[in-house]
């Protein structure tokens, strides 16, 4: 069993000021894998102290100094990508070669783009033509608190770490308690590509601990959250006092309309979508909007796709899907596919209870419902899990209207072959991305959503913005 009891706190591993041992479960066995320390006050307020005395050179270093840290740290990112993939194989249940490929791969493909965008970035800019003498001066906000989930490990650590380097910004890193043995690694990682004491700091701890410490910290300027709705209200509030800056990347609902003249694998691709990582994805295509001449043909086509789809540990090689993180997370599935079962929705695949042969462990049937209304639970409650709901529509306008209708904004997706059309549905999204006919979203385009779905972008050149103050200035000398 693997014991990870300290933290990391300018620039050395220390241990817990108090003893408060956590167990990390693997979800594939449910058994203990590890045991981490949770924080007390006295962890966060030293990790902040030492952000905080960083910063007063960090804030002010050269760009190009940053600059070849971060080309180091993806060095030594890429060299420690198999400790990576293990960690959060074992951590969060993600199948080893979607760990090795996906989870790893997202954390170098943002970097390097951080990398990309940092290098044309400019942080002194003049107004305008028309005021020569004014400028725009781009500065780090400060101490950061980073506040990262479980789903997506190195996808959210790099995503706010690797922007606040750049920024200039010092920082906090708090990972999710469930899976913290990849963060573990990454403060590793850190290490070695050799930043300032200070710079980063990582305590381990809860939400309701160290969590709410570095919200209400008045010495932290920023906290950057990604985790649920209700976890992102909890801190704002909590953040409101101080009136630091708060960046959320929360919860989602996606609406796939499929319109009749999608493409063939559209219906496939988008059951295949949803199941990626379990279901475990804020921008999971969890609503699939179908029109009506093609709905029953799609429901054929989701129901073959979603049998098809293969459910094992983590540790095994192939790919198919693995647990869900935790036992919390399993049985509220399992309600919530009951709840669409007593609401009257029609189940064509999966349902409640494990996949057969697997009786241990957090496995859950890959699950569609159709005929679904957009006012049932299972259509407007982030269910967090591979369970897909299927909704008819006759109109491009109606399925704007159910597309729109919930309180989350983060992606939606359009598949039609009418580029005008899809444009046109494309500009009245309320979310922050939309992604049409299979396309991903290029190289440093920002994520982030509307509503409640949270607010600020990450990645790329506005992801590295989320992290700066503009200081505007007058009678700039230009000699």
């Amino acid at each position: 069993m693997i014991e990870k009891r300290d933290f990391y706190i300018n620039g050395q591993w220390v241990a817990p000021a108090a003893p408060k041992d956590m167990t990390v479960i693997d979800p594939s066995t449910e058994e203990v894998c590890a045991v981490i320390s949770l924080g007390d006050q006295a962890d966060t307020d030293a990790a902040v102290a030492a952000a905080k005395a960083a910063f007063a050179d960090w804030g002010f270093s050269k760009k190009e100094d940053r600059l070849a840290l971060i080309e180091t740290l993806l060095k030594v990112y890429q060299k420690r990508s198999g400790d990576l993939a293990e960690a959060m194989s074992m951590e969060m249940g993600a199948p080893i070669d979607l760990a090795r490929t996906s989870q790893v791969g997202s954390g170098t493909w943002h970097i390097q783009n951080f990398i990309t965008a940092f290098k044309d970035f400019e942080f002194d800019k003049m107004l305008g033509a028309h005021a020569p003498n004014d400028r725009l001066l781009y500065e780090p906000i400060g101490v950061c608190a980073m506040i990262t989930p479980w789903n997506w490990p190195m996808n959210q650590v790099t995503l706010k770490c690797v922007a606040a380097m750049a920024a200039g910004c010092t920082m906090v890193l708090k990972p999710s308690e469930i899976a913290p043995l990849s963060s573990i690694v990454w403060s590793e990682i850190v290490d070695e590509a050799g930043f300032p004491a200070g710079v980063y700091n990582m305590v381990n701890g809860d939400g309701m601990g160290v969590g709410t410490q570095l919200s209400t910290h008045p010495d932290v300027d920023m906290v950057s959250f990604t985790g649920s709705t209700r976890a992102g209200i909890a801190i704002s509030k909590a953040a409101a006092d101080t009136l630091k800056r708060v960046s959320l990347e929360l919860g989602g609902k996606g609406a796939n309309i499929i319109f009749d003249d999608a493409d063939e694998k559209a219906v496939k691709r988008g059951v295949m979508h949803m199941m990626q990582n379990t279901g475990q994805s804020c921008n999971a295509p969890s609503r699939m909007l179908v029109q009506r001449g093609v709905y029953d043909q799609a429901i054929e086509t989701a129901r073959e796709a979603a049998e098809k789809v293969q459910v094992g540990p983590a540790s095994q090689e192939g790919r198919h899907i693995g647990p869900v993180v935790s036992e919390v997370q399993w049985n509220k599935i399992q309600d919530l596919i009951q709840v669409g079962i007593d609401e009257g929705a029609r189940l064509i695949a999966g349902g409640t209870g494990r996949p057969e042969g697997l009786n241990k462990g957090y496995f859950v049937k890959p699950t569609i419902f159709a005929d679904v209304s957009n006012d049932m639970t299972i259509a407007r409650e982030e269910i967090f899990g591979p369970v897909m709901a299927m909704i008819p529509f006759d109109t491009e306008e109606e399925a704007v209207e159910i597309a729109n209708d919930t309180v989350y904004g983060l992606t939606n997706y359009i598949q039609t072959q009418d580029g005008t059309r899809a444009n046109r549905v494309a500009r009245q999204m309320r979310s922050g991305m939309v992604e049409m006919n299979g396309t991903s979203r290029a190289a440093g385009s920002p994520f982030g959503g509307y509503k409640q779905s949270g607010n600020g972008r990450e990645g790329g050149i506005l992801g590295i913005e989320d992290f700066l103050e503009v200081k505007a200035v007058s009678g700039w000398s230009n000699d």
